[in-house]
């Protein structure tokens, strides 16, 4: 007989695409929204640009692209900082 799982994470992708397709969350817009200030940023060799109460931290991991947000005067969470970290090393 199967065992039943206990517990289930729903990804970050999944809720994305449920607030866009349930709610009509436009995301590109939203993406277009943050993309300009993180871009000049990333121009005058920032490694972090405030946009309203968040701060999104660009880092070389992948050209061209703010990889963590994370709220104004709170760390990156553990579960970012180990993503980063792994992204980092090469793993995935």
């Amino acid at each position: 007989m199967k065992r039943r799982a206990t517990e289930l994470t729903v990804s970050d992708h999944a809720v994305l695409r449920y607030l866009e397709r349930e709610h009509g969350i436009d995301v590109e817009a939203i993406r277009s929204h943050l993309a300009g200030p993180a871009l000049r940023a990333a121009e005058l060799g920032a490694i972090a640009v405030q946009v309203e109460h968040i701060k999104l931290v660009i880092r070389a991991v992948e050209p061209g692209r703010a990889v963590v947000v994370t709220t104004l005067g709170r760390s990156v969470p553990a579960t970012n900082s180990r993503r980063l970290q792994e992204t980092d090393e090469g793993t995935p």
